[in-house]
């Protein structure tokens, strides 16, 4: 075996990720900034939106300490970018609910009312109005409720993904 046949012996450490299928581009190429790079092998279970990124880097990585750091740094950022994402949707569907069950609440008032012996058709009419309106009203105050929450959160998700790529620049820069 000559000398260029003769590759030197490194020593890996392993890295597993769990991240959604459209995030997996994005995370597989942060993590090459702080030394990682692919297995080469994944998992995907058939018809799930999941992947696992199974990374590899060199055990004696030069500056290992100040890249755990920074890896920290991301992972962190990153998950705040996730609250913030989740954080959108969950504000309009916790108002859209609540007028749903509060218009809910006046139709069992109204269907009480009719039921009632005699009927009570005058308060059965009264309280049927707000019922219809907190069935039909969730529907637009989401779709409301969810542009106003995207226009207040999205320049903080971007400020993040800002953040995430000086991050990313530093790692970069010390391997």
């Amino acid at each position: 075996m000559n000398e260029q046949e003769k590759k030197d012996y490194v020593g890996y450490e392993y890295k597993e990720v769990t991240v959604r299928l459209e995030e997996a581009s994005f995370y597989q190429d942060c993590y090459e900034n702080f030394g990682w790079k692919p297995d080469g092998n994944f998992t995907m279970a058939r018809g799930s939106h999941w992947t696992t990124l199974r990374l590899k880097r060199d055990r004696k990585i030069i500056n290992k300490m100040e890249l755990t750091r920074l890896q920290r740094h991301f992972e962190a950022c990153a998950n705040e970018i996730k609250a913030l994402e989740k954080a959108k949707t969950s504000g309009a569907s916790a108002v859209a609910l609540s007028v749903a069950v509060i218009g809910t609440a006046f139709m069992a008032g109204a269907t009480f009312a009719a039921v009632h012996e005699p009927p009570i058709i005058w308060l059965c009419i009264l309280l049927a109005i707000p019922g219809f309106l907190g069935w039909i009203l969730p529907y637009f105050l989401y779709h409301w409720t969810l542009r106003r929450r995207i226009q207040k959160i999205q320049p903080m998700i971007e400020a993040k993904q800002d953040e995430i790529d000086g991050i990313c620049e530093k790692g970069h820069a010390l391997l």
